[in-house]
């Protein structure tokens, strides 16, 4: 028998190295493969969760004793139950911050009362529409006499002075009858307290209106007396400006009546909502808030003259915790739909887009409008 070339055992051995280095680099790799597939996926499919970003907005997104309720939540159990998933709410502050998180992949869905917008669509990918909405406005009741009188007392401008004004006659009054009392034929006839202290008070009441038919005998009552009628003639006057302010501020306000009366008024909204847009854009001036809330408060409070921003959102408030304070005028303009967000070329848009249609077709989603916006047929 011949000798086995030495060359051939070098090429075996340098084959069987090869295959070995193969075979390791193969079994390595494929969990790092693996690992890239589950950060492309991200974490809508890795597991049996979605992490939903949601705001609160009523009546689509509240908060009740730790849990979430609302149209957009009921809406989006249905949907989740469909898709065959548990859910983790994540509150979000404001609309940026949801769309935010969405996109960068901390969360697999934004829902709450999301308007679907060029802008928005270039960053992230939306459902078909949820919800049709559109602007509205929402102002201070007008109209009866009794609410009109209590809204201008009641005016941020007017309550200050209308505090200060007991003050402004009592302690007068008090001085008056310490320095009168016992003086002849002075203006407090009965040196008794609660005779006195009438006419005392009648006095100072007279004074401060500008309508004393009666002066002080003695100097030093007297002296008081002048100190008491300049004080008069600037409360007077400070009062005559703040009502003639206020009394212009409700005129204005009842002119409020559609969307081409906001120029010039002093209008609220949520900062970064599409309301802001609109208003910025036809030169309004908006004052940009954090919550819808603040935009309520500073209605209430006279600070705005009108709050812009979307109908079904405004119509809840007017028929809840609004009641009596504030109504809506004009027509809905602007008119947008509400969707749900996912993040660019998410394979959830599809399925979420099929519970979506099952729900109309199948009734469910009219039950749950009908719950959370009273439209019985």
């Amino acid at each position: 028998m011949g000798t086995v070339p030495t060359v051939n055992i070098l090429q075996m051995k340098t084959f069987c190295v090869l295959l070995v280095l193969l075979f390791t680099s193969s079994v390595f790799a494929q969990p790092r493969d693996a690992a890239a597939v589950a950060g492309k996926t991200g974490p809508a499919t890795a597991g049996g969760t979605l992490r939903v970003a949601v705001r609160l907005i009523p009546p689509f997104v509240m908060k009740q004793d730790g849990q979430m309720r609302g149209f957009s939540i009921d809406l989006w159990r249905h949907i989740c139950d469909a898709l065959g998933k548990e859910t983790e709410f994540v509150e979000e502050p404001d609309v940026k911050s949801l769309l935010q998180s969405v996109r960068s992949g901390e969360t697999d869905v934004g829902i709450a009362a999301i308007s679907i917008t060029s802008e928005r669509e270039k960053l992230l990918d939306f459902s078909q529409p949820m919800f049709d909405a559109g602007l509205q406005i929402l102002v201070r009741p007008t109209g009866t006499a009794s609410s009109s009188i209590w809204q201008v007392l009641s005016s941020p401008s007017l309550r200050p002075l209308i505090m200060v004004l007991p003050f402004l006659i009592l302690i007068p009054a008090h001085v008056m009858w310490l320095v009168e009392r016992r003086r002849t034929a002075g203006i407090i006839e009965d040196p008794r307290y609660l005779p006195g202290i009438g006419k005392a008070i009648w006095w100072a009441a007279g004074t401060v209106g500008a309508q004393a038919d009666e002066m002080p005998r003695g100097p030093l009552g007297r002296f008081f007396a002048v100190i008491m009628m300049f004080a008069s003639v600037v409360f007077v006057a400070f009062f005559t400006a703040a009502l003639t302010s206020t009394l212009t501020v409700q005129q204005l306000q009842g002119d409020i009546r559609g969307p081409d009366d906001l120029p010039g008024k002093r209008v609220a909204t949520i900062a970064g909502s599409t309301a802001a847009e609109y208003l910025r854009k036809n030169r309004v001036g908006v004052t940009e808030v954090a919550k819808i809330e603040q935009a309520y408060l500073a209605l209430d409070k006279g600070q705005v003259q009108a709050v812009v921003f979307d109908s079904p959102v405004l119509l809840y408030y007017v028929a809840n915790e609004g009641e009596g304070k504030a109504q809506v005028v004009g027509p809905i303009f602007r008119k947008e739909d509400y969707g749900i967000a996912v993040a660019d070329s998410s394979p959830l848009r599809k399925r979420i887009n099929m519970a979506l249609l099952s729900l109309r077709e199948n009734g469910e989603y009219q039950s749950l409008y009908d719950k959370w916006f009273n439209l019985k047929s």
